[in-house]
């Protein structure tokens, strides 16, 4: 059988790789990858979302500053983990800061191999616990507000503009754009853009009245 030639492989892992950062960028779930020592080298939008920012913001960051652990035995154990290079998923407590208010939840760490690693990498994930001690409204409440890209984006998708559109506005990727829209399709319980358009105006989160659309700026801000 033929072996591929050298230029092949490159070709396949590089494909493969554009795959990787497209899946990474469209999914719903907080990610970040990050070196040994907690370098962020990438975040998807879920995950910058978290401290209202966008992906690039967070690059080159330490997760531990932007990160308290809760739990300092979970910590030692993550660490002792990586100091003896034990693959495996370590969940650690956490709590952060966006603008003043405390947020709470999880990060998952597992180390994952590169071929072109010596030490490998981390894949972090985040889960926020939404829980006892938080002072939100339900999602569908029209008191919870609209985040500040959330206030940008709906505005124009009701304005009819296309998700290449609101993205050059906006400063994000398609994928950003469309993670929002997701985002705050599932918090109003509506299956598509038309819908959220119409229950968006129903709850107030749109100026009745306006053209072109514009957010309501009753109601405190939510991330």
């Amino acid at each position: 059988m033929t072996q591929p030639s050298g230029e092949a492989a490159g070709g396949a892992a590089a494909a493969w790789r554009s795959r990787f950062v497209s899946l990474f960028d469209r999914a719903p779930v907080a990610l970040a990858i990050s070196d040994a020592y907690g370098l962020i080298l990438g975040a998807n939008p879920a995950f910058a979302s978290a401290w209202q920012l966008q992906p690039g913001k967070l690059e080159g960051r330490r997760l531990l500053d932007i990160l308290t652990a809760t739990n300092d035995r979970q910590l030692r154990r993550l660490d002792e983990a990586l100091r003896s290079r034990r693959r495996s998923r370590y969940p650690v407590e956490v709590s952060w800061q966006v603008r003043g208010a405390a947020r709470h939840g999880r990060v998952t760490v597992e180390p994952v191999s590169d071929p072109q690693d010596d030490v490998p990498r981390l894949l972090v994930s985040l889960t926020e616990e939404w829980g006892a001690g938080r002072s939100e409204q339900p999602p569908e409440d029209p008191a919870d507000g609209l985040g500040p890209q959330e206030a940008r984006i709906l505005p124009l998708v009701a304005a009819g503009a296309s998700g290449a559109a609101i993205a050059r506005e906006v400063g994000l990727t398609v994928d950003g754009v469309n993670y929002h829209v997701t985002r705050l399709c599932r918090r109003l319980g509506v299956p598509n853009r038309p819908a959220l358009v119409a229950r968006s105006y129903v709850l107030g989160l749109l100026e009745p009245t306006a053209w072109p659309p514009r957010a309501a700026a009753a109601g405190p801000e939510r991330p």
